[in-house]
């Protein structure tokens, strides 16, 4: 032990003496390293050589960078410095403390040992390096404890809290100092803008804006750039076009932030015409344009560019996933994800959620667990997507493992995480969990009430989804729209028809999407008059040219058996998306106009719409109702080979439907035993119904056995397997299977049938004489 002290005692002495014969060579200028005058100009002149001797400032920092600051400080006591000199030899020593905040308490500490009064310069020195620690609390009492404050201190502490997303703090603080009479330079303005734009606050921006033209600083290209991203940011893209047009000088930043705007919010040609004209590009411009691509629909021009740019990074790389997972190319943006050079948050986030939203849980969950495996750390985003995974494969475990997660992390839940953990409690069957949970929140907070009313409505639980309805401080008009959503989801459309006539009675206006939301459960009862007197009400209310709205018209009219206002609504619509050509195309399919369906589904191509899933449904459909073998194949190919779409159930089935209805069941049977994944019971049931058409007993009896094996407690599997068999006049093996149906305790239910008189939807079932105008 005593040689040890011995050699620690050593150490620090020969320590001392290097800082002691080495901190003149550090700071004293050449011309005066054989200069003894002890005189105070002399001490003076030589320690203000700090600041211009580069050779000074490279030993502080190779001293600081070793670890030796303490030693470096102590050496400083020993030198009687005048006040300039010690101010600009602080400043030296804190510029080499790069976001170490225990150095920056150390050099801060030593100002105040010493009696030091420091000027201005040094304190500001000291928040801006408080704020690279990012302790943001000791900047901001540095601040508060200076004697004297001018524009460049509060800029400082402005740009702190910017650089920790404190937004509102920088509104307060700014207020704060024009009460103080300083006035904002054009460093000050850009941090000010930004806050307004994270914010979301325009009002607020456009008064800085005028601020700034009554001080001049309209022209500064950092202002400009600044208050042209707050713009786009508020979607207000016509006065962030007339701030970039009066813009004397533009850099990469103005640019890329007006063709940003300009992407984001859809209008690609005006993106690209200023993208050419752009002097100089980065990778910013580049992903600018490329995700405005990938992120309205036109992903395969996206990778075009995304293969012609100069240089990539991550978020590059991010913007092709999230754009490939986005149409519904899932395994394409696995196959972009695997090959990115490095991936962050966001990366995990686009392929976690893409898979999440285009049903494919099983894998989203997956590539969560791949990713606690990685040191890339998940946010609420992140838990948001996987909550989602876990409540529609029903796993509960898993779920309250990540909300677990959720808690140990630390992470304050914000709404979308606490509607998710909502939700998946409730779709896994813990409604008294998801309502403790929900009973915990804020009332006031619309995404959580919808949830619950969502999900007990589903459950058929409507007295509590009318408690919770009933109990809510306002009921505005997203309520009454979800209450009418959960009823229509849940087959109750007359229900959802009286709710929303209560709504209009207790002078509730509706809107666009409460119409979006009536209009399915006149598509269900075909209640046809119902779905026009909405149309006009629509009209009225001038939400026509909505996408959505128009959409949900076609679907409408075309459900209810009146394709040809289907098709005037489509034809009048002054902008389609994908969806309305899918509603049209369905809508042929079901009316049996399989030419109309297929000249769609050229045009859709034509106009650059990409098919997606659910129009490869429609048109195999169509196929269908037309016979179509040859072209119904050929599109099922073509759906996974030029579009990279997996087949689902649905796409199955119409093949095995297609091909049973011609009757090659042989070749409908072979296809199902070739499917990658395990046949569904509606493969089987389609299968079923072929073979009951071409009376083909045999087959029908393996593809039974394979149907009640994969769902037994479907009553319309055994009824359909009874007429098969009584069809062919084999009545013992009807019977066979209606005493399989009472050992099982399958009941069947009852048919159900409905017309429409004089507005109103009559609901009529088998052996059901409740209906007061029944004939007896």
């Amino acid at each position: 032990m005593a040689i040890w002290q011995s050699l620690c005692i050593r150490k620090r002495k020969k320590a001392i003496f290097f800082y002691q014969h080495n901190i003149m060579a550090f700071f004293q200028p050449k011309q005066h390293q054989h200069s003894h005058s002890n005189n105070k100009k002399d001490r003076c002149f030589f320690s203000t050589g700090i600041g211009i001797d580069m050779s000074a400032n490279g030993g502080v920092k190779s001293l600081c960078k070793e670890g030796r600051l303490q030693g470096l400080l102590h050496l400083v006591d020993q030198h009687d410095i005048c006040s300039q000199s010690s101010s600009s030899m602080y400043a030296c020593i804190l510029q080499q403390c790069h976001g170490n905040v225990a150095d920056a308490k150390l050099v801060h500490a030593h100002i105040i040992q010493t009696g030091f009064k420091p000027t201005m310069y040094l304190q500001t020195k000291l928040i801006i390096l408080y704020a690279k620690c990012q302790s943001v609390e000791n900047a901001r009492l540095m601040l508060e404890q200076m004697p004297k404050r001018d524009v460049v201190s509060w800029t400082a502490m402005l740009t702190a809290y910017s650089k920790q997303g404190q937004y509102h703090q920088i509104l307060e603080l700014f207020q704060q100092m024009l009460q103080t009479g300083v006035q904002p330079d054009h460093f000050t303005f850009p941090v000010i803008i930004s806050a307004c734009a994270n914010l979301a606050a325009l009002e607020c921006g456009i008064s800085i804006h005028e601020n700034i033209i009554r001080s001049g600083f309209q022209f500064d290209v950092f202002v400009g750039s600044a208050l042209v991203d707050m713009y786009v940011k508020s979607a207000n893209m016509e006065d962030a076009r007339k701030v970039f047009d009066k813009m004397t000088e533009r850099d990469v930043v103005s640019w890329t932030a007006i063709i940003a705007g300009y992407a984001q919010t859809g209008h690609l040609d005006e993106a690209v015409k200023l993208f050419r004209e752009m002097p100089e590009r980065n990778v910013v411009s580049w992903n600018a344009i490329t995700t405005g691509y990938a992120q309205n629909g036109h992903v395969d021009k996206a990778f075009e560019l995304f293969q012609n740019m100069p240089e990539r990074d991550v978020v590059s790389w991010n913007a092709m996933v999230a754009g490939y997972a986005k149409e519904g190319h899932v395994y394409k943006a696995m196959e972009l994800f695997h090959e990115m050079p490095e991936r962050n948050v966001v990366s995990w986030n686009a392929i976690i959620a893409g898979f999440a939203q285009n049903g494919h849980f099983q894998q989203a969950f997956s590539f969560f667990r791949e990713m606690q495996e990685t040191n890339v750390r998940p946010n609420l985003i992140t838990f948001a997507s996987v909550l989602q995974a876990c409540a529609n494969l029903a796993t509960l475990e898993s779920g309250k493992q990540i909300h677990a997660h959720i808690i140990r992390s630390g992470f304050q839940p914000d709404d979308v995480v606490e509607n998710a953990l909502v939700g998946m409690y409730a779709k896994c069957g813990h409604l008294d969990k998801a309502r403790s949970l929900f009973d915990k929140m804020n009332r006031h907070k619309m995404i959580p009430c919808n949830t619950m009313y969502s999900q007990y409505g589903q459950s058929g639980y409507f007295d509590e989804a009318v408690e919770i309805f009933q109990q809510t401080p306002e009921q505005e008009v997203v309520l009454w729209c979800t209450m009418i959503a959960g009823y229509v989801q849940s087959g109750h459309f007359n229900e959802a028809l009286k709710l929303f006539l209560q709504m209009q009675m207790s002078g509730v206006k509706p809107n666009s999407f409460t119409f979006t939301s009536i209009l399915p459960a006149c598509a269900n009862l075909a209640a046809l008059e119902h779905g026009k007197r909405f149309h006009v009400n629509i009209i009225k209310s001038g939400f026509q040219s909505k996408i959505f709205v128009g959409n949900a018209l076609v679907d409408m009219y075309a459900k209810c058996g009146s394709i040809e206002n289907a098709l005037k609504v489509f034809s009048k619509m002054p902008e389609r998306d994908r969806v309305s050509w899918n509603s049209m195309i369905a809508g042929h399919a079901m009316h049996g106009n399989g030419t109309e369906a297929f000249l769609l589904f050229e045009q859709m191509e034509q106009c650059g719409i990409i098919p997606d899933t659910v129009t490869f449904i429609g048109v195999l459909s169509a196929c269908c109702y037309v016979g179509q073998v040859a072209d119904g194949l050929r599109y099922f190919n073509r759906m996974s080979d030029d579009y990279h779409v997996t087949p689902t159930e649905e796409h199955y089935c119409c093949i095995v439907d297609l091909l049973g209805r011609v009757g090659h069941l042989d070749q409908a049977y072979n296809f199902i035993e070739r499917m990658p994944t395990k046949p569904t019971a509606a493969v089987w049931r389609s299968l079923l119904g072929a073979c009951r058409i071409h009376s083909n007993i045999e087959l029908a009896r393996r593809a039974a056995e394979c149907l009640l094996e994969s769902n037994p407690e479907d009553d319309a599997h055994y009824v359909l397997l009874s007429n098969i068999y009584a069809t062919a006049g084999r009545w013992n093996d009807v019977e066979r299977v209606r005493k399989m149906m009472k050992e099982r305790r399958i009941k069947r239910n009852p048919g159900c049938s409905w017309i429409e008189v004089n507005n109103k939807v009559h609901n009529f079932f088998t052996e059901d004489r409740s209906h007061q105008k029944r004939e007896y």
